[in-house]
């Protein structure tokens, strides 16, 4: 989870909406690449750096379950991926054409407050937030279940929570000691999990059987419904895309690095994901990989023989998940931090050190942490789950609010904001991207839209609070 900065643009610095109750700008100066203090070179990430966190982010530890879990679809379920790969794409494209004219740390909160007003920049920033801190929960929930393949620790209860508060903790002190040892963590787990996944990916295409490929389309239904419902499992596997745009003012030239990276980082999540569904397909019969519950342990296997597969999957998932979540503790702090220096959080999520809002990351983390003791100790297990699946659908907001905004903008003919030379690779771009956007909040099924709504409309009275205290102290 998963970069000498240019000068400040502020010709191409975006203006509030044209409405009575016009955004002004923030704390920060117009056209700033950060809100940060420490914005030196050394402190700030380059290019590889920025890749490795959009790739870290994507690639977190469900890759290790998806072929088992697409399986039963047939290999029609691989097509899915080619089209949700081009939609994932045309978002970050967009995010890099967003952060190209709007460079501030925290992504999706500033395009949509910059386009539909502090309202909807809230928002934006609210289901951000919630999404970051509960998934950081189920990614250290799920990590003891990786870690007990190598060493027995599931059986207790208070041994599981101390396990699971380490793999939340660990990642936020290396946050908590700034912006460069967060790049080198994510550089050092970002390669130390692509190589087993690169390994199987590869090699496995040396031991591909096309009998093991089974049906092309298992679903039972269409083309286009076994498309959809391999789709539903899919989607998800591309939240993260936005990593980059989030933590623009920690890159290093944000105008060209932040879309760069995204697109980088996120083409070759998309090859890592593909190839390594493939190479399972082709290597583990169908009729057991349906039921496997350890795909690639399954293939390397397969491959080399032996039953030693568990163990090295097992430790190539709890390096893809450390690295996973040490990308999402900074990103957890990235769009409080953003909404505070507008007055739209607490001021105490803007303030921070060695380039880290602090406290962003010890209040996502002590959340998340409350939410994995209640997983372990208080069966909480149901409560945890629709937690989960409610962030299916928050990851979801800010999406559509940032491709809406772009279309916005496109729309409203704003020169300085859209090129006019490429305005109809653009609007292509904008489109594509929102129909993306609206496909993942489909796809999150009734429930989870439901229930993200709930918990997303929840945040109207900190809104409420922020807003009139802000309003009351200018009159």
């Amino acid at each position: 989870m998963q970069t000498s900065p240019a000068a400040p643009r502020q010709a191409t610095r975006p203006s509030g909406p044209d409405t009575p109750d016009q955004v002004t700008p923030g704390p920060e100066k117009a056209g700033s690449t950060s809100g940060s203090k420490s914005g030196s070179k050394s402190g700030r990430f380059g290019l590889p750096t920025a890749t490795a966190l959009v790739m870290g982010n994507i690639i977190g530890g469900g890759i290790f379950m998806i072929p088992a879990a697409v399986a039963p679809f047939g290999t029609l379920s691989l097509v899915s991926f080619v089209v949700l790969t081009v939609g994932a794409i045309a978002l970050a494209l967009v995010f890099g054409q967003l952060a190209r004219r709007n460079p501030r740390t925290g992504g999706p909160y500033v395009y949509a407050r910059e386009a539909f007003g502090d309202f909807a920049g809230f928002l934006s920033a609210w289901s951000y937030w919630i999404t970051t801190w509960v998934s950081n929960a189920a990614l250290a929930v799920a990590a003891v279940g990786y870690l007990d393949v190598l060493v027995p620790v599931a059986h207790n209860t208070a041994v599981s929570i101390a396990v699971a508060l380490a793999f939340q903790w660990l990642p936020a002190l290396a946050n908590l000691a700034g912006t460069r040892y967060v790049g080198v963590v994510q550089l050092v787990s970002t390669v130390l999990k692509f190589v087993p996944l690169a390994i199987v990916s590869v090699g496995g295409l040396f031991f591909f059987d096309p009998k093991n490929l089974g049906p092309f389309n298992a679903s039972g239904q269409g083309a286009l419904g076994g498309m959809s419902a391999a789709a539903a499992i899919l989607l998800f596997s591309y939240l993260g895309v936005e990593s980059a745009a989030m933590s623009a003012g920690q890159v290093r030239d944000p105008e060209r690095n932040v879309g760069r990276a995204s697109v980088l980082g996120t083409t070759g999540a998309a090859v890592v994901y593909l190839l390594g569904t493939l190479a399972v397909f082709g290597t583990v019969a169908h009729d057991t990989l349906v039921h496997s519950s350890a795909p690639f342990s399954d293939a390397v296997n397969a491959m080399f023989g032996g039953t030693w597969g568990g163990t090295a999957i097992a430790v190539a998932a709890l390096v893809s998940m450390t690295g996973a979540l040490n990308g999402w503790t900074l990103l957890a702090a990235q769009a409080p931090y953003a909404a505070a220096k507008d007055g739209l959080f607490p001021a105490a999520f803007g303030k921070e050190k060695r380039g880290v809002p602090t406290f962003g990351v010890i209040v996502s983390v002590a959340l998340a942490s409350v939410l994995t003791v209640a997983n372990f100790a208080s069966g909480a297990k149901g409560a945890f789950d629709m937690l989960v699946l409610v962030t299916t659908f928050t990851a979801t907001v800010p999406y559509l609010l940032s491709t809406a905004a772009q279309l916005y903008w496109l729309v409203r003919g704003a020169s300085e904001k859209v090129d006019g030379g490429r305005l109809v690779r653009d609007a292509v771009l904008g489109v594509g991207a929102f129909g993306f956007s609206l496909w993942l909040l489909a796809g999150a099924g009734y429930a989870a839209v439901y229930q993200g709504v709930l918990f997303l409309f929840a945040g109207i009275l900190v809104y409420v609070w922020m807003a009139g205290r802000r309003r009351g102290a200018e009159d």
